[in-house]
């Protein structure tokens, strides 16, 4: 049998801490930021609402892990 092969996509935007969990980036945070012109559109709660990391649902944990090879 072959070695499981991680998915380089998955690997890019999911990391591991230190204590184990995982932790992604939130979405809609580049939306409308690749022109120079216009700015990130939505409320300023919301804005700060997107900004930063979230943990992984516990749902999706098992399939994450596995995706990443951890």
């Amino acid at each position: 049998m072959p070695k499981m092969k991680s998915h380089s996509g998955a690997g890019k935007r999911i990391k591991v801490t230190g204590s184990g969990k995982l932790v992604h980036f939130r979405s809609r945070r580049k939306a409308g930021a690749a022109f120079a012109s216009t700015p990130i559109r939505g409320s300023r709660k919301q804005r700060r609402r997107h900004a930063g990391t979230a943990e992984v649902d516990v749902s999706d944990r098992r399939r994450i892990r596995r995706l990443i090879g951890k």
